[in-house]
């Protein structure tokens, strides 16, 4: 196999053949670990391209080979949880993770999850636009149109739209927006998102009581996506 090399870690071996067959299928090549240590070692002596990640190890927890991964690495990571783990998901997040995916999960939300970190991984040139779907923003002149008409934004609406277009695709935690656009004494003030949130989608989205680009994970965070995309990236 000559495709992008996955670091597959899990201590369910169920689970973990049925991972590497579903992406050695897809042409990727697959390494597997099943516990935190043999994960570490593993992603150092041959550095993966991606990582999925249980968050459930027999030596510790994901949350922590994320934190110890981030330390030198910034490979992208998805991480695989449990129903009712919602705060270890968050944690992991929190701790450097791409993304997440929710046990039972069909394969092929795996695989678009993790062409998803793969491609924000990739190198992009210094285009000044982006584009998500009809939304553009111009990075230069700090303008942003959507389908070709220009949209009026605060400096706040901006910036949270700008964070969320970089990160396309990936969720990003209700901590980190609040870091990133207010300042790390904001972090728990949950109230300020919200708010902002509710207003850029007024100006973004053609039914702000049905959103298909600004997502919502409940109790966890936001995502930015292409509407084409937002069916599966909202499961």
């Amino acid at each position: 196999m000559t495709g992008p090399r996955v670091l597959v870690v899990d201590d369910e071996p169920q689970i973990l053949r049925a991972v590497q067959m579903k992406l050695r299928g897809a042409g990727y090549t697959v390494d597997t670990a099943a516990s935190a240590q043999e994960a570490l070692m593993k992603a150092g002596m041959r550095p993966p391209e991606a990582i999925i990640l249980d968050l459930l190890l027999p030596d510790g927890s994901g949350t922590d080979v994320c934190r110890d991964l981030r330390r030198w690495s910034t490979v992208p990571i998805v991480v695989l949880s449990a129903v009712g783990e919602e705060k270890e998901k968050i944690d992991a997040l929190d701790a450097g993770a791409d993304d997440y995916v929710t046990k039972p999960f069909s394969g092929d939300e795996l695989l678009a999850r993790l062409r998803a970190v793969l491609r924000r991984a990739t190198p992009s040139t210094d285009e000044p636009v982006l584009t998500i779907g009809e939304i553009q923003i111009d990075l230069e002149r700090r303008e942003v149109t959507m389908g070709g008409h220009p949209i009026a934004l605060t400096p706040i609406e901006y910036d949270l739209l700008r964070l969320l277009a970089e990160n396309e695709g990936k969720l990003l935690t209700h901590p980190m927006i609040l870091r990133a656009i207010w300042g790390p004494a904001y972090q728990e003030e949950s109230n300020y998102l919200h708010v902002h949130v509710s207003h850029l989608r007024r100006k973004i989205e053609p039914d702000p009581a049905r959103p298909r680009y600004l997502l919502n994970q409940a109790g966890v965070g936001y995502r930015l996506v292409d509407p084409q995309e937002s069916a599966l990236a909202s499961r």
